[in-house]
C-alpha cells in the first residue's frame, strides 16, 4: 500500500491506496474553509498551523496500515510553500521511521489521476482541461511522464476569478459554489460582458479583464447579484470553450476530461459535455468528492510513480510553489 499526504493549500488530507488494484482503502480530508471564510480567502500562515494540527490527527487513524506500506507519497509542488512544508516534513518522518521510499508528487498530475481513483486502468491519451483555484490549463496527456501544455492562464485562473467575483459581491468564501448557486436564479444575458482574448489567435486564458467588467457592473447595479453571477459564469465558461475549439481545429481527441476543484461546476460540466458530443469525444470527470484537493488523487498518481520507481532521497525532495509540469 501507499500512504499519501496532501497539504498544498487549505485541505489536510491523507489516504491509503492499494498498489495492486488502485483500491482506495482509507481517505480523510479536513477542510479549513470555515477558518478562512472570514478573511475572504486562504491565509497561508493560518493554513500551515491548521495542517500541523489536522495531519497528525488523521495519521493516528492510519496506524493499522503501517505494516503494509511500501512507500509514502506527498505533494511537493505546486502550492503554498508554508503548507507544502507541513506535508513534506511528515512524509520524510514516515519514510525514515518506517524505512520506506519517498515519492514526491506534482499536485496537478494528482488532479489528472483523480479520474482513475479505484480504477487500475487509465484512458490515455486524452485531452484535459484543468480548472482550479490556482490553475487553468489545457493539456494533452499521453502518460505519467508525457504531458503537453497547449494553453495556460496569463493572470487569474478560472476558479480564482469565481472567488474574486464572490468577494466583490460580498458572497463569502469559497466563491465557486456560491456564485454558481446565485447564477441559477439570474439572467445570463443581462450583462453583455466581453469574452476575453476573443480576437486573438493566441492559445491562452485570461480572467483579469472579465473580473474588471464585473466590478464595474457591481458599482452600477449593486442589487443585481444573481444576474451578474449568471452573466459572469456564462462568459467565463465561453472563454474556455472558445480556446478549446481552437485547439480542436488542430488536434483531435478520443477522450477528454475536466479536472480540478472548479470542474465541480455543473454549468461548466454541461457545456463541456455538449462540446464533447459535437466533436465525438468521450467525456471523463472525477467523482464530485475528488474534484477538490485530496490525498486520494495523490495516492492514485503515486501508484504510477511507484511502478516507474520515481523515488526521492530525503535531501533531494524540494518544495516548488510555482512549478507547473
Amino acid at each position: 500500500m501507499i500512504l499519501s499526504i496532501e497539504s498544498s493549500c487549505d485541505d489536510s488530507s491523507i489516504a491509503i491506496t492499494r498498489i495492486s488494484d488502485a483500491k482506495l482503502l482509507f481517505h480523510k480530508k479536513i477542510s479549513q474553509e470555515i477558518d478562512h471564510s472570514k478573511y475572504g480567502g486562504v491565509v497561508p500562515e493560518l493554513a500551515a498551523r491548521l495542517h500541523a494540527i489536522a495531519l497528525p490527527n488523521i495519521l493516528e487513524e492510519c496506524k493499522e496500515y503501517f505494516q503494509d506500506l511500501k512507500a509514502v507519497a506527498v505533494t511537493n509542488e505546486p502550492g503554498l510553500s508554508v503548507t507544502l512544508v507541513e506535508g513534506v516534513c511528515m512524509a520524510k518522518a514516515l519514510s525514515i521511521s518506517l524505512n520506506i521510499p519517498l515519492i514526491p508528487i506534482n499536485h496537478l498530475k494528482g488532479h489528472i489521476y483523480s479520474l482513475f481513483i479505484d480504477n487500475p486502468k487509465t484512458s490515455f491519451p486524452m485531452g484535459v482541461l484543468l480548472v482550479s483555484g490556482g490553475h487553468t490549463q489545457l493539456l494533452h496527456v499521453e502518460s505519467y511522464e508525457k504531458i503537453e501544455v497547449f494553453a495556460t492562464t496569463l493572470d487569474d485562473s478560472f476558479g480564482e476569478s469565481f472567488d474574486k467575483v464572490a468577494k466583490m459581491l460580498g458572497l463569502g468564501y469559497p466563491g465557486g459554489p456560491v456564485v454558481e448557486e446565485c447564477a441559477k436564479n439570474g439572467d445570463e444575458k443581462r450583462f453583455d460582458f466581453t469574452v476575453p482574448l476573443l480576437r486573438t489567435p493566441k492559445l491562452a486564458f485570461s480572467y483579469s479583464g472579465l473580473k474588471n467588467q464585473v466590478r464595474l457592473a457591481i458599482e452600477e447595479n449593486p442589487e443585481a447579484k444573481n444576474d451578474i453571477c449568471a452573466s459572469f459564469q456564462n462568459i467565463a465558461t465561453k472563454h474556455l470553450l472558445h480556446k478549446l475549439k481552437k485547439v480542436l481545429q488542430i488536434k483531435s481527441f478520443k477522450n477528454f476530461a475536466i479536472v480540478g476543484g472548479a470542474s465541480a461546476n455543473k454549468y461548466l460540466r454541461s457545456e463541456i459535455e455538449n462540446l464533447c458530443t459535437k466533436y465525438s469525444m468521450s467525456l471523463h470527470v472525477a467523482d464530485m468528492q475528488f474534484c477538490s484537493d485530496n490525498a486520494a488523487m495523490i495516492g492514485r498518481c503515486a501508484i504510477e510513480a511507484y511502478n516507474l520507481k520515481k523515488f526521492a532521497n530525503l535531501d533531494e525532495i524540494e518544495i516548488n510553489p510555482r512549478t507547473n509540469f
